[in-house]
């Protein structure tokens, strides 16, 4: 299994470079060709997720995880349970997905709508109902945020992050947890060690925002309520100056190396808001230079 995996390749890895080994990205449906211009800078069996956003139906998002498995890569489609408007559309576009591209890890998350548009009211929901076991996954992600959540309480986050984790592995299905992006390590780390007190050890994507102009990366903030004070963006290196300019995560990245360690089962999660090809080649140069 990829997290299995990811566990062998971390414990072995040199530390610098050790949340950058197995590291994942993302992608929406209509990102294929995005995607095979970066494929020359992206390892082999890297696991790309794709969105499940509105206004992209099933049949573009089963193209684009046949498209990720042909070039080599693992697709980790996403399931929006509130976004599902039928137990027979999951069915169907589960079965798809087995088929096209043999699919056998999902990222489940509740999604956006305030009403659900079919039986499933939340990610949770989703997991009990059985049909992803149904269909032969083996893994699946769920979501997390460490700076919490604009429209539900900490605690909540907490029980639900519990509940989903044990709904999987009570039908024997991997659990690992992606976290929403953000710009500076500190609540990354401090929910990160509350995680693992919790007695949560499931597998862990710290998601992190890849190079992108300073506008693009204030914008998918203000879309995802995370924080983005002026103290924040002057640590992440970001500043009114290079408004225009494209920048990275080095200094987030540096610090999460620094305050994880050799944490097992830890990788990072991309998102290429800036373009993948942008993104694999800061990854590659990143790590180049941390290897000297």
């Amino acid at each position: 299994m990829e997290m299995e995996l990811t566990r062998s390749r971390v414990c072995d890895g040199p530390a610098p470079s050790v949340l950058l080994t197995g590291y994942s990205l993302e992608m929406t449906a209509h990102g294929l060709s995005a995607l095979e211009k970066a494929a020359y800078a992206i390892a082999p069996g890297t696991p790309i997720a794709i969105t499940f956003l509105p206004g992209e139906d099933y049949a573009a998002r089963v193209a684009a995880a046949r498209g990720v498995r042909r070039l080599g890569f693992t697709p980790v489609p996403h399931l929006s349970a509130r976004r599902i408007g039928a137990a027979a559309e999951l069915d169907d576009f589960l079965g798809a997905l087995v088929d096209a591209a043999q699919v056998d890890r999902v990222f489940v998350v509740g999604g956006d709508p305030d009403r659900p548009l079919g039986p499933y009211a939340d990610a949770l929901a989703l997991i009990r109902s059985g049909t992803l076991v149904r269909h032969g996954i083996r893994q699946a992600g769920i979501a997390a945020y460490p700076e919490g959540h604009p429209a539900i309480p900490c605690d909540r986050l907490w029980d639900a992050l519990a509940a989903k984790s044990a709904a999987l592995s009570q039908q024997d299905i991997h659990p690992f947890i992606v976290t929403q992006f953000g710009f500076e390590a500190a609540p990354i780390l401090a929910w990160y060690s509350e995680l693992r007190a919790r007695g949560m050890t499931c597998p862990v994507r710290i998601g992190v925002p890849g190079p992108a102009r300073m506008g693009t990366l204030l914008r998918y903030a203000a879309q995802c309520g995370v924080g983005a004070s002026a103290r924040v963006m002057s640590r992440y290196g970001l500043s009114i100056t290079r408004l225009v300019n494209t920048v990275g995560p080095a200094t987030l990245v540096a610090d999460l190396m620094a305050g994880l360690g050799g944490a097992p089962d830890t990788a990072l999660h991309f998102y290429a808001f800036g373009g993948f090809q942008n993104t694999a080649e800061w990854i590659r140069s990143f790590r180049e230079a941390r290897h000297g």
